[in-house]
């Protein structure tokens, strides 16, 4: 069986024609590849690959797209995907046959970013070693898309393979054939959680993974049926050995007959093999990706040659440093797991938002943190300031539901900068860490301060110092009097001797304030009067304060 190009524009209609785009001008040449994704900005517009696929966000204007269409003919992309409905334009159609760019519709209700992530994880190559991988039952190596499509003939129904969160990994075409929940799930990638909790708790998960045979679902009243449950389903496990890996689910109009069955129970066989060789290809490619780019990082002899193979040799980048927010809960085993999975989703989400900002970009976990290495132009400020951009951009996207933060490194113009680099990155991050909350994303300068306070901290308690003098004897009062002596010195400091604001700020009237303000100097033996004290008090008050 020959192989279809995976990263053609006509193969990614087939998989996605009808649920999430449709051809509207132009025609996709079945002799060429895509090069990759990129996003329209018309602020700042994006370097393109060749035979670029470009997301025309907000284009919705005749006149820009037909403008948009020309520029992106003379780069030789590929296509421009637009928000359905499409205007029927005779000037947009003399664009599309002049500069040879294809024009799609994105169908209403489906995100850009559910977009571009279906889009990036069909033109991603499943195993970076092997760029013609063998076939597994006639169907290339780890193509789930093909599979799902030859499991939708065999069975007559449209098919979507899932893993064991529900979350749907391939899909057929005809799905217009199944129900508004079969298109909200591809749609978000994602079993709606009405339907998949009724499914639970009636037991159909169990049912489904305890044996081999398809299990028949009908719909019901209920949250399912709310969701859009309509048409009957039949589902099957996919397991490698004793492990699920997940199930292909069929919208179907009565049970399987007894031949189409047991065709299920051997598709489902050969889809393990291939959910095997995805997760083991994607498992190779991030390994080899956190290599290099941990190389590349460290700025010692290998830093060039990873940066060869990374594709970012002889030009100035800029390091970005992502990390989720530092959590105040008890570890336990179980929350661990959860952590260590989201950092890999957050890690995964950002080095697809910055391939789509530039296409040499790069991103990998190392550790516990996201490293993204962004090409950053000749003028160091410029390439600060985009980065900030880039990083604050992709927060805003994610939301609260991932507390990620962002360090912004310095530009490394030649690869004995990238050191340097990552320890700004890596300062900046520390900081916006054990600060959660605003800001989110910040440079080395932005928190200067705030970083020497905590390698102060660091050196302090390396030595076993401990706060003397006059902190020590009001901490030393107040722990046996139970009295508030540290905590008015901390707040009159910090209101810049202003007893009103002061006292405000720890909710007591002013003349108590002015009592224990007293008690302090008496206490503490400090002459507030003295800036050496009052600086050596703040000092160790900071410093106590982080410990």
């Amino acid at each position: 069986m020959k192989r279809q190009p995976r990263t053609s524009l006509g193969r990614l209609l087939d998989d996605l024609g009808t649920t999430l785009l449709h051809l509207v001008h132009g025609g996709p040449d079945p002799g060429k590849h895509l090069g990759g994704l990129a996003i329209h900005d018309s602020v700042d517009p994006p370097v393109l690959p060749p035979r670029a696929l470009v997301l025309g966000i907000g284009v919705h204007r005749t006149d820009d797209i037909v403008a948009l269409l020309d520029d992106l003919g003379s780069q030789g992309a590929a296509g421009l995907v637009l928000r359905a409905p499409v205007p029927v334009d005779g000037g947009i159609r003399a664009a599309a046959e002049r500069s040879g760019v294809a024009v799609l519709g994105l169908t209403p209700g489906a995100s850009w970013a559910q977009l571009a992530a279906m889009l990036r994880s069909l033109l991603a190559e499943d195993d970076v070693a092997d760029p013609e991988p063998a076939t597994l039952g006639g169907v290339p190596s780890g193509d789930l898309f093909t599979l799902a499509n030859a499991i939708a003939a065999l069975l007559d129904a449209p098919v979507t393979i899932e893993d064991r969160s529900s979350r749907v990994l391939a899909f057929s075409g005809r799905q217009d054939e199944a129900d508004r929940a079969r298109v909200e799930a591809i749609l978000g990638r994602q079993v709606p959680e009405p339907y998949s909790r009724e499914l639970a708790e009636r037991g159909v998960f169990q049912q489904i993974y305890r044996g081999d045979d398809p299990v028949f679902i009908s719909p019901s009243t209920g949250a399912a049926e709310a969701a859009g449950f309509s048409v009957p389903r039949v589902a099957t496990a996919v397991r490698a050995g004793d492990e699920i890996l997940g199930s292909i689910w069929a919208a179907v109009k009565e049970p399987l007959e007894a031949e189409r069955a047991h065709a299920l129970r051997d598709a489902a066989k050969l889809v393990a093999l291939h959910m095997l060789r995805v997760r083991a290809g994607a498992d190779v490619e991030r390994r080899l990706r956190a290599e290099l780019v941990g190389t590349a990082l460290e700025g010692g002899p290998g830093a060039r040659d990873a940066l060869n193979r990374l594709g970012l040799a002889d030009q100035p980048v800029v390091v970005l440093a992502l990390a989720l927010s530092d959590s105040a809960d008890e570890p336990s085993i179980g929350a661990d797991a959860v952590l260590t999975a989201e950092r890999q989703r957050v890690a995964d989400a950002f080095a697809m938002h910055v391939s789509a900002v530039h296409p040499r970009s790069t991103a990998a976990l190392v550790g516990d943190v996201a490293y993204a290495l962004v090409p950053a132009g000749r003028d160091v400020e410029d390439g600060e300031e985009r980065a900030l951009r880039i990083a604050s951009d992709f927060v805003d996207r994610i939301g609260d539901h991932l507390p990620a933060v962002i360090g912004v490194g310095a530009v490394a113009d030649a690869v004995a900068d990238l050191a340097h680099a990552r320890s700004c990155a890596d300062r900046a991050l520390r900081v916006l860490r054990s600060q959660p909350g605003n800001p989110r994303v910040a440079r080395l300068p932005d928190v200067h301060v705030q970083s020497l306070m905590l390698e102060l901290r660091d050196m302090a308690a390396a030595r076993g110092d401990r706060p003397s003098g006059t902190v020590a004897r009001l901490l030393a009062y107040d722990e046996r009097h139970h009295a508030s002596l540290v905590q008015t010195l901390s707040a009159w400091l910090d209101a810049f001797g202003d007893v009103i604001a002061a006292s405000a700020s720890i909710h007591v009237h002013p003349n108590t304030f002015r009592y224990r303000l007293r008690r302090v100097g008496e206490v503490g033996g400090i002459d507030l009067a003295d800036p050496e004290a009052r600086f050596a008090a703040m000092l160790q008050l900071r410093l106590h304060s982080l410990s």
